[in-house]
């Protein structure tokens, strides 16, 4: 499967520079992402792809403007002299995990779906046509 973002996309997004080695692991992050954006939506336009693609693998490599915090942390705290340190991580688990934001669910027209479908409705013959008099 292709990749609907290139390296150059991700690198003019981000804030800060990438090593060679994370320049390798961005395009095969890429590849991930197609996947995941394919099991949500793979009739999501070309241009919502590209743009979940990227906020994806920048997530997961993180942006370097975090000022310390790591990345998809949503609450930190941080103490000088007495060494204490304490992040509360935000959706998406572990820092460096390929996830899909509620922003890139809407984004793919996914976002907000309520509904539910029971199997068994299928199991049950449809109702006779009605008879008019």
């Amino acid at each position: 499967m292709a990749a609907y973002a290139t390296l150059a996309d991700v690198k003019a997004r981000m804030t800060r520079s990438m090593s060679s080695t994370e320049e390798t692991v961005c395009t095969n992050l890429l590849d991930d992402a197609a996947v995941a954006i394919d099991t949500y939506n793979k009739d999501a336009t070309a241009d919502a792809k590209k743009v979940v693609s990227c906020r994806m693998v920048i997530r997961a490599l993180g942006d370097g403007d975090s000022a310390g915090a790591p990345m998809g942390a949503s609450q930190g705290s941080q103490s000088g002299l007495g060494y204490s340190q304490s992040w509360t991580m935000g959706s998406g688990g572990a820092v460096g995990e390929l996830y899909l934001s509620k922003l890139d669910k809407t984004l793919l027209g996914v976002g907000d779906q309520i509904g539910s479908y029971s199997p068994v409705q299928g199991l049950v013959p449809p109702p006779p046509p009605e008879v008019q008099p």
